[in-house]
């Protein structure tokens, strides 16, 4: 698994803690995570972890937006009623495609659905799919 494809892996379960947990803080959440992993801990200073926090803090840093543009386009289905882990997968993949131009639009994709699949259920991946997808040709037609 690439730095950055576990880097999101870590973000999105992260994300998932904070949204069960809101009194607490991106640190503790990290916290909790990390004392979570018995068979390989991670040092703070591990380019996965690094990245993750960087997505982590971009998720929080422009979520009203993020939740904006996912509600946009989530034709039918509202915010609230989303799974927890589907919601904050398409928040990841929201963040990568509007505020990280150093990562290509069918990679940040990509990696959604592959999030989808392994966290969600059977119809995460499509439906993560159909989103993000909506978004990318979406911002393709704002800058031509």
């Amino acid at each position: 698994m690439s730095i950055r494809s576990r880097g999101r892996k870590i973000a999105l379960q992260v994300l998932y803690l904070l949204e069960w947990d809101p009194d607490k803080d991106v640190e503790g959440a990290i916290e909790d995570y990390l004392n979570g992993l018995s068979n390989r801990p991670l040092s703070p200073d591990d380019p996965s972890l690094v990245f993750a926090r960087q997505l982590i803090e971009g998720v929080i840093n422009h979520l009203d937006e993020i939740d904006a543009k996912i509600s946009e386009l989530a034709k039918n289905w509202r915010l609230d009623r989303m799974a927890s882990v589907d919601r904050n997968i398409l928040r990841l993949g929201t963040y990568e495609l509007m505020y990280c131009p150093d990562v290509p639009p069918q990679v940040a994709i990509n990696e959604a659905i592959e999030l989808a699949k392994r966290f969600g259920t059977e119809d995460s991946a499509s439906f993560v799919n159909g989103i993000l997808d909506a978004l990318m040709k979406k911002l393709k037609q704002k800058s031509h």
